[in-house]
């Protein structure tokens, strides 16, 4: 049986086609992606929308391309899904009206799904069958540690962002440094001629009363923020590699840090690393050092399968069907708050 995924919840298009097969893997069949960055990058940050107009005006070719890249023809589409939250409203909109017409032009079941569950089941496209796990998803508007026992649900939120998602903060910090927009694979890249123990940065709630589970990156921001600005009013020019090496450092210290120790814990034996950020190689590094002195498994898609894309919600998709999962209504909304813990709105 063949999926088709939709994924629209920011600034990326995201079409992809999986076949499930009797034995319950998945395989990934195309993954077209069509990203408005571009015309974000002039704002230092995503323009809800614009990005609705970019999905508007992509969706239909994405389909096409996907379709064809995947040497399949709609009638052979056996079920649809879709992000149906969370996300900008607009955006989200867009990919379940799409969602909806493809579904029941097709006269196939819908799926609307959850994007962070969706982040989660993108490692079954690489790695296979998924065991228990505990999960770490990073991204611009997301730093989460879940439980997840099964990819149809439930899952147990352990820890969230209480502020700036890690995401969010490499933006904010590329914009100070002068690096382009998005700021994650800008700072990745000009962090590996810095020094990452230049200049020590806080590490936000780590302390012995903070919440173990849960991040703050705002106090990390501001911290850098008044680091550069002493430089500035000093006359100092500005080591911009040494900042973004110290200030990833911090992040991804408490990331994993925080992560081993849940897995820990909570007795998991496997730690998935999703998300946007994940893409990150001092993160993918560090994470892999520490779950192997605590004997841990990693499993980490790879860069592509890690930023937003329809792929991950097809193969979501493909589990609640393999599941025998009741499909959502014909009604279905965009939420833009679709909480954590509800993998499939139904």
């Amino acid at each position: 049986m063949i999926v088709l995924g939709i994924e629209t919840s920011c600034d990326e298009t995201g079409v992809g086609l999986v076949r499930l097969a009797d034995d319950g893997r998945v395989e990934l069949l195309a993954n077209e992606v069509a990203s408005s960055v571009d015309e974000h990058a002039r704002f230092g940050g995503v323009v809800p929308e614009v990005a609705s107009r970019a999905h508007l005006e992509a969706m239909v070719p994405a389909v096409r391309r996907a379709l064809t890249t995947a040497g399949v023809r709609g009638r052979d589409v056996a079920a649809v899904a879709v992000t149906a939250g969370p996300g900008l409203a607009g955006a989200l909109l867009v990919g379940v009206a799409a969602a909806k017409a493809y579904a029941a032009a097709w006269d196939v079941p819908l799926y609307g799904v959850n994007h962070l569950a969706a982040h989660v089941a993108v490692d079954t496209l690489q790695h296979g069958p998924l065991p228990p796990c505990l999960a770490l998803l990073v991204s611009g508007g997301h730093s989460s540690l879940l439980e997840v026992p099964d990819l149809a649900g439930p899952v147990t939120p352990l820890g969230a962002t209480i502020d700036d998602a890690a995401g969010e903060a490499f933006d904010k910090i590329a914009r100070l440094l002068g690096l382009p927009f998005p700021g994650g694979p800008h700072i990745d890249r000009v962090a590996r001629e810095g020094d990452p123990n230049a200049i020590p940065f806080p590490r936000g709630l780590t302390g012995p009363r903070d919440a173990p589970f849960d991040f703050s990156f705002s106090g990390l921001k501001t911290a850098v923020a008044r680091h550069v600005e002493a430089l500035e009013r000093d006359g100092t020019p500005i080591p911009v590699a040494d900042v973004a090496a110290s200030f990833q450092e911090a992040v991804v210290d408490v990331l994993t840090a925080k992560a081993v120790r849940a897995a820990r814990e909570r007795g998991t034996e496997t730690l998935l690393l999703g998300g946007g950020v994940a893409a990150n190689s001092r993160l993918r590094a560090l994470a892999e050092e520490r779950c192997a002195a605590a004997g841990i498994t990693l499993r980490v898609p790879r860069p592509g399968l890690c930023t937003d894309n329809g792929a991950m919600v097809a193969a979501l998709g493909a589990h609640l069907l393999a599941a025998g999962a009741k499909p959502s209504p014909a009604d279905l909304p965009a939420d833009s708050a679709l909480p954590v813990t509800e993998v499939l709105i139904g």
